[in-house]
């Protein structure tokens, strides 16, 4: 790794440092970290897997990412709106996800909220890429010591998601999410993803 934070794999594309040479974590860099998503519910599922990253690597979740679909009824919100205490107590024996009751509590409250705020306007995805007017913020970090790990934009959007009812929403989750999903483009300047990224800004 260069001192910007850069890594220069074999096949010849300088990467951001943080997937190293792990084939699972390169490719989730290069194919969805930094692509903006405006699906709704994709938007929900990853905002709930950033949470019970919390304490823990991404790789850790992203290895389990299956199960925890599997487990979560595809996140998909009106089912696991409705799950019961039985539902808490088989996810609490479910070895693929990360086995936390607070974290799945905030799963099933932040499902709920989901539904309230598809039900009374525009939308889940409206809700959070209007705190930055529909398009993506363009980084322009070129050393990974740039790299921000909060921002204004990320303490608004984590105290509107706590004020209606989502969990372990604070500023740095929030600002890891909008990492993933393209509210931020935050893949280094010197990163072969960086322009690509950038190139999918306008709203749909």
């Amino acid at each position: 790794m260069s001192e910007t934070g850069l890594i220069e794999h074999p096949d010849g594309c300088a990467r951001c440092w943080w997937p190293g040479h792990d084939p699972l974590y390169v490719a989730y860099h290069d194919t969805e970290w930094g692509v903006p998503e405006r699906d709704g519910r994709a938007l929900y599922e990853k905002l709930i897997l950033d949470g019970f990253q919390a304490g823990l690597s991404w790789i850790t979740i992203l290895r389990r990412r299956e199960g925890f679909r599997d487990a979560f009824a595809g996140f998909a919100p009106e089912v696991i709106a409705r799950f019961t205490e039985a539902d808490v107590a088989r996810l609490m024996g479910d070895a693929r996800i990360i086995r936390n009751r607070a974290k799945i509590l905030g799963t099933i409250a932040g499902a709920r909220a989901w539904l309230r705020i598809e039900e009374s306007g525009p939308g889940f995805a409206h809700f959070l890429w209007d705190f930055v007017d529909g398009q993506p913020i363009q980084g322009t970090a070129r050393t990974r010591a740039e790299i921000q790990t909060e921002t204004p934009v990320s303490r608004a959007i984590g105290k509107a998601l706590k004020a209606e009812g989502f969990a372990f929403c604070g500023p740095t989750i929030v600002h890891a999410f909008m990492q993933a999903v393209g509210m931020v483009n935050d893949h280094l300047v010197g990163c072969h993803r960086h322009g690509p990224c950038a190139g999918l800004g306008h709203a749909a």
